[in-house]
């Protein structure tokens, strides 16, 4: 071993004048000196940990098939209402309505985000944030201002959307293609 750092420090003091001064220097200071340690080179970065794969499905379209499956949702709004009297499409409509809520209230339990009644005075505080009150009419006032409420908006209490378990192929499908057989 200490052969090995013999002739490896030979060849760095012949070939190295800044490591040759340093050995100069060590020899000239005596047997009692110590060596100061090279300074610490610094740590190769880290490798950072994979990305993790997109999902197959995003949550919209889970929502947008529950819809459909509960409620005929995408059909009521893709299909061409021409043809039907004011009172076919109230009828459909109020079944729609009546199932899509039944999913988002399962899904998203939606609660007035405004306390206050419809109507009444309410505050915005300085500092608000625009996506819990937006301002209508003289917004050029500074807040804290004062006005009334137009509609008290909604806040999720919770978010329940089922997470995608079938096939890649599929991910996109809101509903399957119904065929009768036989």
């Amino acid at each position: 071993m200490r052969l090995w750092l013999a002739i490896q420090s030979f060849f760095q003091v012949l070939l190295n004048r800044d490591f040759a001064d340093g050995v100069k220097q060590l020899q000239l200071s005596g047997p009692t000196a110590t060596v100061e340690a090279e300074p610490a080179k610094p740590e190769p970065p880290k490798p950072q940990p994979p990305k993790p794969a997109a999902p197959a499905r995003n949550e919209a379209i889970t929502l947008l098939a529950t819809l459909q499956r509960e409620a005929r949702f995408v059909d009521i709004v893709s299909e061409s209402l021409d043809g039907y009297s004011d009172a076919q499409i109230g009828a459909a409509a109020r079944d729609v309505l009546r199932d899509c809520g039944k999913v988002i209230e399962r899904m998203f339990a939606p609660q007035p985000f405004a306390t206050q009644e419809e109507g009444q005075p309410v505050e915005v505080p300085a500092g608000y944030d625009a996506a819990e009150y937006r301002l209508t009419g003289n917004v050029s006032a500074e807040p804290p201002v004062t006005g009334q409420l137009v509609h008290a908006g909604w806040k999720a209490t919770k978010c329940d959307v089922p997470k995608w378990s079938g096939s890649k192929q599929a991910a996109l499908v809101v509903a399957p293609a119904e065929v009768q057989v036989g």
